[in-house]
């Protein structure tokens, strides 16, 4: 309710300068204890999530506001893309709302201020509970982009619950390249390799983020690799290149797309790594989740877990607890004691 009434005042900011506040609002607020596993805990890849609703990468790029963000009910949160060194990303403005459509454009570019710093403030929280995912990505820049994502490894491996390699950004030339198969399992191989190289016994699960703009060879030849490779999850999906009938007068701006209009695409690319997988790797849905209905949708179609970040944008930070008490109840109105019945249901 709060954030409704706010809501005219943020918007009168670009969307860059409002999100800026908003992660100045969270390091100011009074540090909550995260929450606990209860009737939605989800166990994936080792680790027990105390509910499956979590705020995707992007949101906060620099590890600045992980605990901030667990204090208000999310059962997990990914921070990042970080990269070996600083970068400034993409030129502004590349940051749009798209209000009438529920919608975000992004051309962002991996700006943080690399490694370095976010280790710096990762070490700080050692020993805190939560589970706090870390979006590992590579400079613009690089010589050698498969280097960039093992020295990544290296360094956050072990303050990682887990490790979300990000090959699908579409604001970085080529990065996506990496999805093909050849790339990705020298990337695999080598980020393996290194997170053996420095992590104790159990090392923290890799979780592959891909695209939602892929064919159907793409989707069969990431699923063989993942399987190959033992990975953790797939995080489905990054945003779209794609443009489905929008009203916004940003439509046309360049980047990615995210929010409500991701939705349909988004859900069919679970389904689709579903069966590729044949339900043997774990699945994160991301896109367009707006509402508990929307969570459960992503969960039947199979997804373990799921994300959000462009509905915050509309309805406030408070929205991954609304979302969590809708969850109970579709969850016991349909009859399942567990999320994991629920998994891929539909």
């Amino acid at each position: 309710m709060l954030f409704r009434l706010l809501r005219p005042a943020i918007f009168a900011f670009d969307s860059e300068s409002a999100h800026r506040m908003a992660i100045e609002g969270l390091r100011l607020m009074p540090r909550r204890a995260p929450a606990t596993a209860g009737k939605l805990a989800v166990e994936l890849a080792g680790i027990t999530f105390p509910n499956p609703v979590g705020v995707a990468a992007g949101f906060d790029k620099d590890a600045e506001v992980p605990d901030a963000l667990l204090g208000l009910g999310f059962g997990f949160t990914e921070v990042g893309s970080i990269t070996p060194r600083p970068q400034a990303g993409n030129p502004k403005p590349r940051l749009f709302r798209l209000v009438e459509d529920k919608a975000v454009i992004n051309r962002m570019g991996f700006n943080n201020g690399g490694a370095e710093a976010a280790l710096k403030r990762l070490e700080r929280r050692r020993g805190r509970s939560g589970v706090v995912g870390i979006n590992i990505g590579a400079n613009k820049d690089s010589d050698n982009r498969i280097e960039d994502y093992a020295i990544m490894t290296r360094m956050m491996a072990p303050h990682a619950s887990y490790l979300a390699v990000n090959i699908s950004s579409p604001n970085t030339p080529g990065l996506r390249a990496l999805q093909d198969e050849g790339a990705l399992t020298e990337l695999l191989d080598a980020v393996i390799e290194a997170r053996g190289a420095v992590s104790e016994a159990e090392p923290p699960p890799i979780f592959l983020k891909v695209a939602p703009d892929l064919e159907p060879a793409d989707i069969d030849a990431i699923a063989r690799i993942a399987l190959d490779k033992k990975l953790g999850a797939l995080i489905v999906s990054n945003t779209t290149i794609s443009r489905p009938e929008l009203r916004s007068h940003h439509a046309g701006e360049v980047g990615g797309l995210s929010g409500a209009p991701l939705k349909p695409l988004a859900t069919q690319r679970v389904r689709d790594f579903r069966s590729a997988t044949g339900g043997t790797i774990p699945l994160v849905g991301v896109g367009g989740i707006a509402s508990a209905e929307d969570a459960w949708e992503r969960i039947k179609a199979g997804a373990s877990l799921v994300q959000l970040y462009s509905a915050m944008v509309y309805e406030g930070p408070g929205l991954g607890a609304k979302i969590v008490r809708g969850l109970e109840r579709l969850m016991r109105r349909e009859g399942y004691s567990t999320i994991a019945e629920a998994v891929g249901s539909e």
